[in-house]
């Protein structure tokens, strides 16, 4: 039997599902601020979280993100979905944005490099937005990304850039 008060034993590190380990680097909690701008917008300032999460037995990491204005706090965007990396160094997406968008991407990942490049293969539910990336890279402890746009009117271009710190 165990006395009061002993310690308890340290606990293991999660198991991570072996197809999700390439994009081990992704979670966690992120937070930190970023500034968007596009040609038919004013230029803005925000701050952002981003939650991967995962359970060991699924192949699939879930992802939570959601923005406010860094002047006032104010909420501004959420979005959320589901990463599947595959082990040939694809990786599938959806997300569901707060507007009613929904992305469907499919990228590739760089275990070593800690970056992940995305491409929309289909926009749906959007009358104006036609064509969406994502890159997201991980260095000296940070996670930066940009997202680019294109829509019926304007040419794919930079809209959002990011740099997150792991809380």
């Amino acid at each position: 039997m165990e006395a009061a008060g002993a310690a308890s034993p340290p606990t293991e590190p999660p198991v991570t599902h072996p197809a999700v380990a390439p994009l081990a680097f992704l979670l966690g909690k992120w937070r930190g601020e970023g500034e968007g701008s596009f040609p038919t917008i004013s230029s803005f300032r925000y701050g952002e979280e981003l939650l991967f999460s995962h359970h060991p037995s699924k192949p699939v990491i879930s992802y939570t993100q959601k923005t406010w204005k860094a002047a006032s706090g104010e909420p501004m965007h959420a979005e959320s979905g589901y990463w599947r990396p595959r082990p040939d160094g694809s990786v599938d997406v959806v997300i569901a944005q707060s507007t009613g968008l929904a992305e469907v991407q499919k990228g590739s990942y760089d275990a070593e490099k800690k970056t992940v490049t995305l491409q929309s293969e289909l926009v749906g539910n959007a009358s104006k937005v036609k064509q969406i990336t994502r890159s997201f890279q991980m260095a000296d402890g940070e996670l930066s990304y940009v997202v680019q746009m294109a829509t019926i009117t304007t040419s794919l271009q930079p809209h959002l850039r990011a740099l997150l710190k792991r809380i």
